[in-house]
């Protein structure tokens, strides 16, 4: 497999401050190998590779990294936008931008999602009285999810940290309570209690680091309080390695921060509750059954789709798939996607998604084939999963997840099963109602903010948005 390092060998080149011969010396071929290598015209071998490592300190994964396909995924479905539609690029050419000008379509499309924040909150700000309101920054949680997205929804370090949590000790399932109960009293000087509802008021965990206590919520259930503790233990055991992570993500804000660090120490927990070869293996082995997931290791329903996202270790890859959460008004609640599909970070999700129609039929599950406006197409599935009930004015708290992946890997879902994809099957979405080309969709709830067509007022098509 040849592997392509030209912009990133230019970057550090730069950052030394070095001509290219310069960096020649240092490496020790000519200077024309150089701007071979720079443009993308060379390959680079092994041995090159490894004298840039020893000459200027850094890990192959970082110089031989590939963000292509995510990226590759993310200018297409920005390029989709009608104002491209009489130039928009080819295939062939947006491999090419992004193999010669890697930098130049990371600005893209940092420039196409403030396009889209700033769009979102116009809209939302377009009748408010306050005058003196300011349009929000990007929020902490679109950071985080950018980052997850930049990293393919994997990040190796945390399962290699994960996979030494127990210290190849084996810990069963059912007895995992007691064993963290044990190693934080014993290595941490931890203690952990539960307290009833009307002690933590609306509050499932605390840690009390100067009361050296844990105190859990009697609301939560069993693997939740399992999730809980680990992640306590994450916080305090991987600090210096959640901090590592948290220096390298260029995040600058303290909410952005805080959440990137709440996430990566729940991919932690996540890692070390399902292991990922054994987890990976079930997975493959069921079909993607995940109520069974949940019950062989232990878990939640929500717990093991999120944990499934992740399973994109080089050499080892699960289905990709996207998570989607949302409320009962249809606000996405959260969202990790290792997948071409487009998540609405604003507005809510598309409401032909039968995700919303989950809540009518509560922890079973509901398949659909969707289809988005540049044709690619998904399936589906989609189920309720309870919150905790702190009184009985909170009962029938729901919120609903759907997983989804590309049609090519019906075959390894289980869900899929004696369903027919055909053209009567599949259902028109878009991203959300705001960034939706379908103006006759009667599901219409915005006029599309990215077209800018007047309705034909001499004409009422099947919504009141129809041009």
């Amino acid at each position: 497999m040849k592997t392509f390092i030209g912009p990133r060998l230019r970057r550090m080149r730069v950052d030394h401050g070095q001509t290219q011969a310069q960096m020649a010396r240092a490496l020790g071929i000519s200077t024309s190998y150089v701007n071979l290598l720079e443009k993308n015209e060379r390959s680079v071998s092994v041995p090159v590779l490894l004298k840039v490592m020893e000459a200027y300190g850094v890990d192959w994964r970082d110089i031989a990294k590939d963000d292509e396909t995510s990226q590759l995924a993310d200018i297409r479905a920005a390029l989709q936008n009608p104002i491209f539609e009489a130039v928009r690029p080819d295939l062939p050419q947006l491999r090419a931008a992004l193999t010669h000008s890697p930098d130049l379509a990371d600005s893209f499309l940092r420039l196409h999602r403030a396009y889209l924040a700033v769009s979102d909150q116009l809209m939302s700000l377009a009748g408010t009285a306050d005058a003196s309101d300011a349009v929000l920054p990007t929020s902490p949680e679109s950071n985080v999810h950018n980052l997850f997205r930049k990293n393919q929804n994997h990040f190796p370090v945390l399962e290699s940290a994960a996979e030494e949590f127990w210290s190849g000790q084996n810990v069963p399932a059912d007895e995992v309570y007691t064993a963290l109960k044990s190693r934080l009293r014993d290595k941490l000087g931890l203690m952990v209690r539960i307290l009833p509802t009307d002690a933590m008021p609306n509050t499932l965990r605390e840690y009390d680091e100067a009361g050296h206590e844990v105190r859990l919520s009697e609301a939560m259930d069993h693997p939740n309080r399992v999730f809980q503790l680990v992640h306590v233990a994450a916080l305090i055991e991987q600090r210096d390695l959640l901090d590592g992570l948290l220096a390298q993500s260029g995040l600058e804000d303290a909410r952005s921060r805080a959440r990137y660090k709440v996430e990566l120490t729940n991919y932690f927990a996540a890692a070390v509750l399902m292991p990922y070869r054994a987890f990976l293996a079930e997975a493959k082995a069921s079909k993607y059954d995940f109520d069974h997931l949940a019950t062989r290791f232990g878990v939640s329903f929500e717990q093991a789709c999120h944990r499934t996202t992740t399973l994109q270790r080089p050499g080892a890859k699960g289905v990709p798939f996207f998570f989607l959460r949302i409320d009962k008004a249809g606000n996405v609640t959260k969202r990790f996607n290792a997948t071409d599909f487009q998540l609405a970070e604003y507005g809510g999700a598309c409401p032909r998604l039968e995700v919303h129609t989950s809540f009518r039929t509560p922890g079973r599950i509901v398949p659909q084939f969707v289809e988005l406006p540049d044709s690619t197409q998904f399936f589906v599935f989609s189920r309720t999963v309870d919150r905790p009930i702190f009184t009985r004015h909170s009962q029938d708290v729901r919120l609903a997840v759907a997983m989804g992946c590309s049609v090519e890997h019906v075959a390894e879902i289980g869900y899929a099963e004696d369903l027919s994809i055909t053209p009567a099957h599949m259902t028109k979405i878009g991203i959300n109602c705001r960034f939706c080309p379908r103006m006759d969709c009667d599901q219409r709830a915005h006029q599309a903010v990215i077209l800018s067509e007047p309705v034909d007022e001499t004409r009422r098509g099947a919504t009141r948005y129809s041009t």
